[in-house]
């Protein structure tokens, strides 16, 4: 009983691994994010906890318990539970689903505790009317403010493209 005891007491355990995985958050019994991931690793450092995506991740923010507002996904993600730092990479694509608007990126850098993301990755913004390439860019985590650096090119999209 001793060596089982030893297995399943936090204190030893060190990393989990966790299979198809699907988290939710609530507030006041309210729905407000649902994480859903091939596979999470959890790694306890001691001063702090990672959340490891290294397959994927889907995070979906909600408005009201079934209204979608935000959606981000990536290839392989980090949160760093004590610092509040997220990590995503590779085919990063975050959707304003309020706006329309899809930022595409390969790396993305979200700082919680201060409500800021930013890249140093080439970035393309699509929305219902125009496309803006960028070098980089630096943003509120809910778009209200944003600058994308090195504008590469802003393409304004007609009526009749859209269909």
């Amino acid at each position: 009983m001793d060596k089982v005891k030893m297995f399943i007491d936090n204190d030893t355990i060190k990393g989990l691994m966790a299979y198809d995985v699907v988290v939710e958050r609530s507030d006041s019994g309210m729905l407000v994010a649902r994480l859903s991931a091939p596979v999470m690793v959890s790694i306890d450092s001691g001063d702090s906890t990672l959340l490891e995506f290294p397959r994927g991740f889907d995070a979906v923010t909600f408005d009201g318990d079934t209204v979608p507002t935000m959606r981000i996904r990536g290839d392989y993600g980090v949160n760093n539970e004590r610092e509040q730092y997220i990590v995503a990479r590779r085919n990063v694509v975050i959707e304003d689903i309020g706006t329309g608007e899809t930022l595409e990126t390969d790396n993305l850098f979200w700082d919680q505790k201060n409500k800021k993301i930013h890249t140093r990755s080439l970035v393309t913004i699509k929305g219902p009317d125009r496309i803006i390439y960028g070098d980089s860019l630096t943003a509120a985590d809910d778009f209200s403010r944003r600058v994308i650096h090195g504008v590469r090119a802003t393409i304004d999209i007609e009526d009749d493209e859209r269909n």
